[in-house]
């Protein structure tokens, strides 16, 4: 059974309020940092936990808080990226309407770890509810003495405020999110200077992800070698991951990073296998803007190993033959499903979110939307394949922020691994639209048999 740490108390009835959450042991985590450590024991607890950033990139945390510029009589800040817009990652959003207190504490403990006292959580702006949750949640902790003034004697003040955002997918990117909290245009900012140096109104700031900002709630509870027990090498303790799709059971779950794909898929634990029967086709292991990965290399890595559930297995071969942990949001795709189809609906959505700063990007994902349009519906020919090939590999690695990269990556690795269907839908444009490719046509579809 895994070992939960975030939702150990996410079936309790009022665990969203401050009474319940605070029975089942809830702000202890405030209580030691505060009462018995100072804020670089606190950073030390979480390097040692070996904790890495849950939101995509996956660096780590206690290293990035180490970033952080302690220039006298400025200001620090600490925001927390609440913008969760990434097709197939909705875990965020579960942990804030589920448990919000446990995003609060792990914001007070952060917060006092980095010297801040202000800090924002800042909320895509389609999450009302969410947003009106939190709300109340800071108002209890306030009302509890864990917020405002003297927290618990301690000489150390905190206030924190929601943000909502405007609804626009480029602010989950760290620069683009501060320039949204100051009022402009949700525009990424060159780097550097990073946000470590300067970063909200130009002073030293951290940004960091909901899940990895409640991580720290149990890294100081139990400690960060405790903490760095769970998992596998680098990829220690556990992670959310909200899994859809073709699956039986859709939703979010706790895992302890080690656990096999094939496990997580297959288990009744997690996922309960493909919805009716059905074999694996592809997998999407990190959100939208990692790169798909057929059956066979989503169960084994290309050396034959079992992929596992962790930031280096899921990387495995690179972007050639892996993919990556990016911000858990795990999409199964069975035998039935159209790989381009689907890629044209990531290509679009990029395409509809792209701040239009960059050329690449701006006119990259257009071009690439319309040629996957071309290939889907009819009109295409055989060297649109190669043009989309081209088109995403001009995109990568040439924008100021990492959307051109998440546009052109589910591209590259769909025509990587299923070049063939884009053909047979260029040769086929009737019939493709009366029925899929079909997973018979791939040879030595991996499909297991527990």
């Amino acid at each position: 059974m895994t070992r939960k740490l975030l939702l150990t108390h996410i079936d309790v009835p009022g665990i969203e309020s401050f009474d319940i959450y605070r029975q089942k042991g809830g702000y202890r985590s405030v209580e030691k940092a505060l009462k018995t450590m100072s804020p670089e024991d606190v950073v030390e607890e979480v390097k040692k936990s070996g904790l890495r950033g849950r939101g995509g990139a996956g660096f780590p945390t206690g290293m990035k808080w180490g970033f952080l510029a302690k220039p006298e009589g400025v200001p620090r800040y600490l925001v927390c990226n609440g913008d969760e817009s990434e097709p197939g990652t909705f875990k965020d959003r579960f942990l804030m309407t589920k448990i919000p207190h446990a995003l609060i504490e792990g914001m007070i403990v952060s917060s006092y770890a980095l010297g801040a006292e202000v800090s924002y959580i800042y909320v895509r702006g389609e999450m009302m509810p969410q947003i009106r949750i939190l709300e109340k949640a800071i108002a209890e902790a306030k009302a509890a003495g864990f917020l405002g003034k003297n927290i618990l004697n301690s000489g150390y003040d905190l206030e924190i405020y929601i943000q909502p955002g405007g609804g626009a997918y480029i602010c989950g990117e760290e620069t683009a999110l501060l320039e949204s909290l100051e009022g402009k245009r949700g525009n990424p900012r060159i780097k550097p200077p990073f946000p470590a140096v300067s970063g909200l109104y130009g002073c030293p700031t951290v940004v960091n992800n909901v899940e990895s900002i409640a991580a720290t709630v149990p890294i100081i509870n139990d400690g960060g070698e405790e903490y760095a027990k769970i998992g596998i090498d680098r990829s220690t303790g556990t992670k959310l991951i909200s899994a859809s799709g073709n699956i039986n059971r859709p939703g979010v779950y706790e895992i302890e990073l080690g656990v096999s794909v094939e496990e997580f898929i297959y288990s009744e634990e997690y996922c309960g296998g493909i919805a009716g029967g059905k074999r694996l086709k592809a997998l999407v292991a990190g959100g939208s803007s990692v790169p798909v990965l057929p059956a066979n290399l989503a169960l084994k890595t290309a050396k034959g190993e079992l992929r596992l559930m962790t930031y280096e297995s899921l990387a495995d071969g690179g972007f050639v033959t892996g993919s990556s942990m990016g911000s858990g949001g795990f999409i199964v795709y069975d035998e039935d499903q159209c790989i381009v189809r689907n890629t044209l609906n990531f290509t679009r959505f990029y395409h509809h979110e792209s701040c239009g700063q960059c050329s690449p990007c701006r006119e990259g994902t257009g071009w690439m939307e319309k040629l996957l349009q071309r290939i889907e519906y009819g009109g295409a020919n055989m060297a649109d394949i190669n043009l989309l090939w081209d088109i995403q590999k001009n995109i990568d690695g040439n924008t100021i922020c990492p959307l051109g990269d998440a546009s052109a990556w589910p591209v590259a690795s769909a025509i990587r691994h299923f070049r063939d269907e884009f053909e047979w839908h260029i040769l086929n444009p009737e019939e493709s639209q009366n029925r899929n490719f079909g997973l018979a046509h791939y040879a030595d579809p991996l499909v297991p048999v527990s």
